[in-house]
């Protein structure tokens, strides 16, 4: 019954609107968002039992994802476009999105890195410099796994799965979480731990922290956002960033490139912002196919 609702809107898209197989492809997308988020409500039947009220919650999901507000605004425009459909051929009475704007966010969100702007910064570090090798293992971890700054300078050696693709991450609320790796990360850090690692001065509260400065203590939360904020101006990119920034960007470029809502929630550790529903455990395997298929540096080198 949904693909029904589906198809009659991809039809109606490319005979009566005439957009390109492109824009009608970035209508769906926008609409099956909006689906997958229904199927995990114990009381949403979409399309035609979505109110007003229903798709308040999803425009704070999709917040909560972090998405930015542009992106915010294009998905609304999606679904306006889909129950305008619905209501020209009678399926529904009212149309929920009639009120819908794009919410007023209580925090600014930060900005999104292109894929162009993240491969600059990286193409930056000077890996002539023993920090340089693992500055670049650093950024490629925050982009890959979409870390927190405080999980990243905590993230431990005995946590590095590479053999199964995944490392173990100790969230908020001490809260622990498998994510996937990219290769490209994989690659950096071992890199890193084989060539400058291993020859810093081994202090044994800090033997299985992956990250160290040259005393071979634990980085600091200050000392990754200096360390990003001077390959930003160093490539003259006039953005306010942070590692929050990598974060927000790995959401943002799987979300959008149509990674299924549901993994990118968990890879970031989030809870539901709904009360009543946690969202459904994911396998491993379902997530590490979710990084392999629609993260940008996930190729295989």
């Amino acid at each position: 019954m949904k693909n029904s609702y589906i198809n009659g809107f991809r039809s109606f898209l490319k005979f009566e609107k005439s957009l390109s197989e492109n824009s009608i492809d970035a209508y769906l997308r926008d609409v099956d968002k909006l689906m997958q988020f229904s199927e995990m409500q114990p009381n949403y039947k979409f399309p035609l039992d979505i109110k007003y009220e229903h798709l308040k919650h999803f425009i704070k999901w999709i917040n909560e994802i972090g998405l930015s507000s542009q992106s915010q605004a294009r998905i609304i425009s999606g679904l306006k476009g889909f129950y305008k459909y619905l209501l020209l051929e009678n399926l529904i009475e009212v149309d929920p999105t009639e009120l819908l704007e794009t919410p007023k966010l209580g925090r600014k969100l930060p900005e999104t890195l292109s894929v162009e702007d993240i491969n600059a910064l990286i193409a930056a570090i000077d890996l002539s410099l023993p920090e340089g090798i693992r500055n670049k293992a650093i950024l490629e971890t925050l982009y890959s796994s979409g870390l927190r700054v405080s999980e990243l300078v905590n993230l431990q050696i005995s946590n590095l799965h590479f053999n199964i693709g995944f490392i173990k991450v100790i969230g908020k609320g001490s809260k622990e979480r498998l994510i996937p790796i990219g290769s490209s990360a994989i690659k950096a850090i071992k890199i890193y731990q084989e060539n400058i690692r291993l020859n810093l001065p081994q202090k044994k509260e800090y033997e299985d922290i992956l990250f160290l400065n040259r005393h071979g203590t634990k980085l600091t939360r200050n000392m990754v956002f200096i360390i990003i904020k001077a390959l930003a101006q160093k490539i003259g990119l006039h953005k306010k960033i942070s590692p929050h920034t990598f974060r927000h960007s790995f959401a943002t470029h799987l979300v959008e490139g149509g990674a299924d809502l549901r993994a990118v929630q968990e890879m970031l550790g989030h809870e539901s912002i709904t009360t009543t529903e946690i969202y459904t455990h994911l396998d491993r395997e379902y997530l590490r196919d979710t990084i392999i298929q629609f993260h940008p540096r996930s190729q295989k080198n």
